[in-house]
């Protein structure tokens, strides 16, 4: 899938295990550079210009997120006697290692997936274009995790998508351990 974006080389998964890259993934502007960085690498000029943003947020919010592996220069070239540079993930998808997390507790909270989906999706839902599904269902540590596999091809898939249209659309998928109430195993 050569053709697909970005037009840079980068990983296909990168874990998480520093809470400090959980905290750099946690911020909003920081969330949507990487989403941008999903098409093509970008100078920060661009990044700017795209979210609105001064030059110099958007330059102190990258130099947050290289700091932390999480972009790096994948192209320069000169402009006028300056270097540009083109920044790039590093990773299509990153995720939050699961011993990180448990390990000092701290991490977990510092960013959910889920409460950036329901903010963004707030005005989808009230124009009735939200589309979503929950379901509970009592399964293995093991099947859990391989669903969790299965999911982190699907947004592989998601990512790879061409970029067209005139809409941006936000996917959210994951899994996690409830309090649902179950039916007793049956005798």
């Amino acid at each position: 899938m050569a053709d697909n974006p970005p037009d840079y080389a980068l990983a296909d998964r990168m874990a998480l295990t520093d809470p400090a890259q959980v905290r750099a993934i946690g911020h909003p502007v920081r969330t949507t550079i990487l989403q941008l960085l999903h098409e093509r690498a970008a100078t920060v000029s661009e990044l700017a210009e795209a979210i609105g943003r001064p030059k110099s947020t958007v330059a102190h919010h990258v130099d947050v997120l290289a700091r932390n592996g999480l972009l790096q220069v994948v192209r320069t070239r000169k402009v006028r006697a300056i270097e540009e540079r083109f920044y790039g993930r590093t990773a299509r998808m990153f995720y939050v290692a699961a011993e990180s997390s448990s390990a000092g507790g701290e991490a977990s909270g510092d960013f959910n997936d889920f409460e950036v989906a329901a903010r963004e999706s707030a005005t989808a839902f009230e124009q009735g274009r939200l589309w979503g599904f929950i379901r509970h269902a009592r399964i293995s540590e093991d099947q859990a995790s391989e669903f969790w596999d299965r999911m982190a091809e699907l947004v592989e898939s998601f990512d790879r998508l061409p970029r067209s249209g005139e809409t941006v659309y936000g996917f959210t998928i994951g899994i996690y351990p409830t309090s649902y109430p179950a039916l007793p195993t049956a005798e």
